[in-house]
């Protein structure tokens, strides 16, 4: 009797932003390693030490190699080991984000440009970053998807880190429209809230657990992370070969909605 082969049977998946086994990326991970992936993670800063100690639930076969996304070096060293380790790669999870407190919350008018420039530089270049890093090493059917929180409106504390967002979705466009004639996708998973350390920072992060699940067709389990890792899985898979610069919402329908 033949296995069943997994959706990322072969394929060299770089998995970036798995804090703890409640990140939405360490899901995304779990459930490509069972679709066949060979899978590395990245870390950094003081970060990096908790994804080291996460890794090891995926396995003790899971690399962690440093990349700090603001810090171009980084990625040619990982480029350079990756290299020899697989000599290409197939797919990568950009699931990255941050802001300064002062970032979010209140008051949208406290934030001055420094603090700004930390949360774009983070939260949205850093996907060109990637691309940067990790180009070299992809062909076609190559895949970069990138979690988002769609930001076509404004949000509760969500502040400044919904413009990171917005300049998310341009950046991760402008890629698609580059990479394609080389065969390579750029897609974003516009997820519901889902309670991960990340989702901790934000004030009022209450306001979506507890509206969420009621505006939503499909109902919305914020302790749920499986179907943001599936939606990941499938586009990093060769499934969605002629699907590019799109947002895929997994959030249960409530973006459709109105007020």
């Amino acid at each position: 009797m033949v296995a069943a082969m997994g959706i990322l049977d072969g394929k060299k998946i770089v998995i970036t932003g798995v804090l703890t086994d409640a990140s939405l990326a360490f899901a995304a991970a779990r459930l490509a390693r069972a679709e066949g992936a060979e899978i590395v993670l990245t870390g950094a800063g003081r970060a990096l030490s908790l994804t080291q100690r996460t890794a090891r639930k995926l396995g003790d076969d899971v690399a962690v190699f440093e990349l700090d996304v603001t810090v171009p070096e980084h990625g040619i060293a990982v480029r350079e080991a990756l290299a020899e380790r697989w000599g290409h790669v197939d797919g990568v999870l950009h699931a990255i984000g941050f802001a300064p407190e002062v970032c979010l919350g209140d008051d949208f008018l406290a934030a001055t440009w420094d603090d700004v420039a930390v949360a774009i530089h983070v939260s949205a270049y850093s996907l060109k970053a990637l691309a940067d890093a990790f180009l070299p090493l992809m062909g076609p059917g190559g895949s970069f998807v990138g979690l988002d929180f769609d930001n076509r409106q404004a949000w509760p504390a969500y502040n400044w880190m919904g413009v990171a967002k917005s300049a998310l979705q341009s950046v991760s466009r402008y890629l698609a429209k580059d990479l394609g004639p080389r065969g390579i996708r750029s897609n974003l998973v516009a997820a519901g809230p889902i309670k991960t350390m990340a989702a901790k920072s934000i004030p009022g992060f209450a306001f979506f657990e507890d509206t969420w699940d009621q505006r939503a067709p499909l109902g919305w389990d914020v302790a749920d992370p499986e179907p943001v890792a599936r939606a990941v899985v499938a586009l990093l898979s060769d499934y969605f070969p002629a699907t590019t610069g799109e947002i895929i919402h997994v959030d249960g329908g409530y973006h459709a909605m109105g007020a």
